[in-house]
């Protein structure tokens, strides 16, 4: 396995740093000849942090089940929109860029992401063609992922939305057009990939409205999805076992989300010529 740190803006004259931080990859690259898909997961944090939780644990139950996965360490708070979604830009085209080096099946790679990561995720998944993201280091169309994985994601930036991460990511001032822009229910399109989606119903933190209602614009454009509602489980489960376990405890029947993601996931990369 290939496990190293890229700094995706390196050598990129265009990258803009608010404090400093400087974004990275973490690659879990599988060895052999064998072409295989990917996953780029963005751990959560409302845009504040990256949770650890959220990543590499996540990242082994992929490269378990035969995936190439990558992390993505993308810019947060004093840094606003768009940098974040800049920077998941420029790593879907690093890996694809990478493709034949990395064994990687271009027109098989997923994101996937959880609370704000998720809602980083989906971003990309509905903007990834804006014109404010054709800047050095970046190719319309090779930033498209051609699956979403949202974990109990933040879509919304209205009334069921998460304040903390639409604070962090558009100030505490943003304008409305701002506020509809990035609420992803509004934005899904017959270009939007298809998704895996699953919450829990207990979720205080951000309400299961925010999954509802994105499932519900998919619908409506007549786009691919897999929606799994818990009833119970506090938000931040990540796997829901002891392994990412902070103290909420753990949840052996949301843990299964794993197993049906990958299910679905194998089941739609073997299907994608028809999306």
């Amino acid at each position: 396995m290939i496990n190293r740190k890229i700094k995706i803006w390196d050598g990129i004259s265009t990258e803009k740093k608010q404090d400093g931080y400087e974004p990275y990859l973490e690659t879990y690259i599988l060895s052999g000849d064998k072409k295989r898909g990917a996953v780029l997961i963005c751990p959560g944090g409302g845009y504040a942090h990256t949770s650890e939780r959220e990543a590499e644990p996540v990242a082994m139950q992929f490269t378990a089940k035969g995936y190439h996965t990558f992390i993505l360490y993308y810019s947060v708070a004093p840094n606003r929109h768009p940098q974040p979604l800049l920077d998941i830009s420029r790593a879907m085209c690093i890996i694809r860029e990478n493709s034949d080096n990395w064994n990687i099946d271009r027109n098989k790679i997923a994101v996937c992401g959880f609370s704000a990561g998720a809602h980083l995720a989906a971003s990309l998944g509905v903007h990834f063609d804006k014109a404010y993201l054709n800047t050095e280091g970046i190719v319309t169309g090779e930033n498209k992922p051609n699956a979403m994985i949202l974990a109990y994601p933040v879509i919304t930036m209205k009334e069921f939305g998460h304040k903390g991460s639409r604070e962090n990511l558009l100030g505490e001032n943003a304008d409305t057009t701002l506020i509809n822009e990035m609420s992803l229910e509004t934005q899904v399109s017959e270009k939007t990939p298809p998704a895996f989606i699953w919450h829990t119903v207990e979720d205080q933190s951000v309400p299961v409205e925010n999954s509802l209602m994105f499932a519900s614009a998919l619908r409506k454009n007549k786009i691919p999805f897999e929606l799994h509602i818990y009833p119970y489980g506090p938000h931040g489960l990540a796997l829901a076992n002891k392994e990412t376990d902070n103290g909420k405890g753990t949840y052996p029947h949301v843990s299964g989300w794993i197993n049906l993601c990958i299910e679905w996931l194998n089941g739609i990369f073997s299907e994608s010529s028809r999306f």
